[in-house]
């Protein structure tokens, strides 16, 4: 009877139909159960709010769906507007946009960090494609800005703790750039004495191996400073 009584609770309970929500440019707030964005082949893009009300993305200033929050903007230097993922809310709020590119044959690897690009090959022997992830950031709902060391200091400059993380984070940018040229440097070397040999000796020229172990510095060096300019947006955002 207990079991009956609430299994007849449960069917009058009233069904979600707010899961989400859009707000458009003039001011209106839609809730809704249901948000897709439809691209069609011809025609522009536009939003699908329930199956039924569909909205044209330039109409539209923020929307939820089932993989996160995303805002409609102007990209740094462009006209245009498209569409962010906001990655995580706070004074700093980050943002990234994903797309594929054409990467030609072979393999790819994966890469990147703050303030660059993220990207994946596949195709194995055939074509080849990568995801490009760029990121972006926004201070106090601001303008979008490009996510650089740079722009961070600026917008964090009233932070002693955010600004002083930043500043290592700059150093080990440098150290890296200094490894890469440096690890080029003396390969380029190596293979110049490699294809021009002065006497008999070794095949390949030790400094080509010499040059091996600086590219690894970098690899090191990124996630340092990446993990510097996550704990500065971090702290920023908890206002310490």
């Amino acid at each position: 009877m207990r079991q009956q009584q609430r299994q007849r609770q449960m069917d009058q309970m009233p069904a979600e139909t707010n899961r989400f929500a859009v707000g458009l440019k003039n001011g209106q707030v839609l809730r809704a159960y249901d948000v897709e964005v439809k691209q069609p082949v011809f025609g522009r893009s536009f939003l699908l709010v329930d199956g039924l009300q569909r909205y044209d993305l330039s109409d539209v200033r923020y929307y939820d769906d089932e993989t996160g929050h995303y805002v409609r903007t102007t990209l740094p230097k462009s006209r245009r507007e498209t569409t962010l993922r906001r990655d995580r809310p706070g004074r700093i709020s980050l943002y990234s946009i994903t797309s594929t590119q054409y990467a030609g044959n072979g393999f790819g690897y994966p890469y990147g960090g703050y303030g660059g690009f993220g990207r994946y090959g596949y195709g194995g022997f055939g074509p080849a494609y990568r995801t490009v992830k760029t990121e972006y950031f926004s201070k106090d709902n601001g303008p979008v800005e490009n996510l650089t060391i740079r722009n961070l200091a600026i917008a964090t400059s009233d932070n002693a703790g955010s600004s002083a993380l930043l500043a290592k984070a700059r150093s080990f940018q440098r150290i890296s750039t200094l490894s890469y040229v440096a690890a080029g440097g003396v390969i380029l070397a190596g293979l110049f004495t490699t294809l021009n040999p002065s006497s008999a000796g070794p095949t390949i020229s030790p400094l080509v191996y010499a040059g091996l172990p600086l590219l690894i510095v970098p690899l090191v060096v990124q996630s340092k400073q990446q993990n510097s300019i996550r704990q500065a947006i971090a702290l920023y955002n908890r206002g310490l």
